[in-house]
């Protein structure tokens, strides 16, 4: 099982006085200097959600570089990262569109120009089906998923209300989680949608989430290529019948770059990809490394020391408010002898087998947190840093945003 240690294997934490300075000032002090050499991350008031601008733009960059070898395209999560700014920077670099896992996380990155969305989540409600129709009629390349009959049927009604003819996919059950199962249900399923009047059929989703944290790249193949081969044929059998089949998007950051070898996939839906965690990099490398290290950690929390005075322990003040989970434990970036436990809802303890030098209260340390995404939707804001500089201060668009 990957360890701390890991963390240790990226990047140095080098201390610096903290000046304390928020979210606002610093969008302030960007707004008014041409250069910005004063305002290092170290200043920043603590916790405070980080991303390595240059470990950032090369992961997007590998995406897309990886998945055109394999003449494939890209469909990012935006669960992971929530953030117009990023989205765009996404687009930018060539993914087809972007995934939104909630009708109130479409909305939210629609009115910062995000308009190519597609929602993998079914909308059930009357209420959240309104919404969505609502922004079919504002944004024509929003398509959104269908799991069942009756579903189809509302959407349908709620188009036809709306005045619009809605872009949907069937969800086919990948695992078993969400989903029509593959096979004979999800093509009677996808001839009855493409049958309605008001809705255009578009293709099919299939997320075998379960196979992106599977140990071990060979084991994590195996498991992922048979966990879409219902899902292949039932993407065949919609093609047969003469239903379009252009979208036949799934896989995420553990699986990338093995979908080519699905027949007819057309994109792949990663999403952590942007930021990695502990959790992903403990799955382990095609090349045997027990590090997964197609893409770099770029996501940070930092934190400070409050409380020193006990032998072997360090307290912190980021605490499950900050990281949400504590297992697998964060990991502390250049110190590999740290256990870092986040089990208190506003600190961290810090048991010390070994570190590289002794810490006062006020020092700062850097986090790789155990699982992105909830991470990022605690925090309002993420500060953008080029090497030890903050270069931009990103809101967290669509935090909050669970409905």
């Amino acid at each position: 099982m990957f360890s701390a240690a890991a963390a240790g294997a990226f990047s140095l934490w080098l201390p610096r006085p903290a000046k304390g300075y928020t979210a606002q000032e610093v969008r302030s002090r960007l707004s008014t200097r041409t250069t910005i050499s004063d305002v290092s991350k170290q200043d920043l008031e603590t916790p405070a959600l980080c991303v390595d601008l240059d470990r950032l733009e090369a992961n997007i960059a590998k995406l897309q570089a990886g998945l055109k070898e394999s003449r494939i395209g890209s469909r990012p999560h935006a669960k992971t990262h929530k953030c117009a700014s990023i989205a765009r920077l996404q687009l930018e670099a060539g993914a087809l569109g972007i995934c939104a896992a909630k009708i109130s996380e479409a909305e939210a990155l629609f009115e910062e120009g995000i308009d190519r969305i597609c929602m993998t989540t079914s909308n059930l409600s009357a209420g959240k089906i309104r919404r969505a129709m609502r922004l079919a009629r504002r944004s024509p390349h929003f398509i959104q998923a269908v799991d069942t009959k009756n579903n189809a049927r509302d959407l349908s009604d709620a188009a036809r209300e709306a005045g619009v003819t809605a872009d949907v996919v069937i969800d086919v059950a990948a695992g078993n989680r969400t989903g029509a199962p593959a096979g004979a249900e999800s093509l009677t399923l996808a001839q009855w949608t493409d049958s309605l009047p008001h809705l255009r059929l578009r293709g099919l989703l299939a997320y075998d989430g379960g196979a992106q944290h599977v140990d071990g790249f060979v084991e994590r193949r195996e498991r992922a290529l048979r966990g879409m081969e219902e899902s292949a044929k039932t993407c065949a059998q919609m093609q047969a019948s003469g239903l379009d089949t252009g979208i036949f998007s799934g896989g995420g950051t553990g699986t990338y770059s093995m979908l080519h070898a699905v027949p007819g996939f057309t994109d792949v839906q990663a999403g952590s990809y942007v930021f990695m965690d502990m959790q992903y990099l403990a799955i382990g490398s095609e090349d045997g490394d027990p590090v997964y290290k197609d893409f770099l950690p770029s996501l940070t929390v930092m934190t400070t020391i409050l409380n020193n005075r006990f032998a072997g322990k360090l307290t912190t003040d980021a605490g499950a408010k900050a990281l949400t989970l504590n297992r697998p434990r964060a990991g502390v970036i250049g110190e590999p002898g740290m256990d870092y436990d986040a089990g208190s809802d506003e600190f961290g303890v810090i048991s010390v087998k070994e570190s590289s030098r002794s810490y006062a209260i006020g020092d700062r340390l850097e986090l790789i947190v155990p699982h992105c995404d909830p991470v990022v939707n605690l925090f309002d804001a993420i500060y953008g840093i080029r090497g030890e500089q903050v270069e931009v201060v990103w809101p967290i668009t669509a935090r909050g945003c669970s409905q």
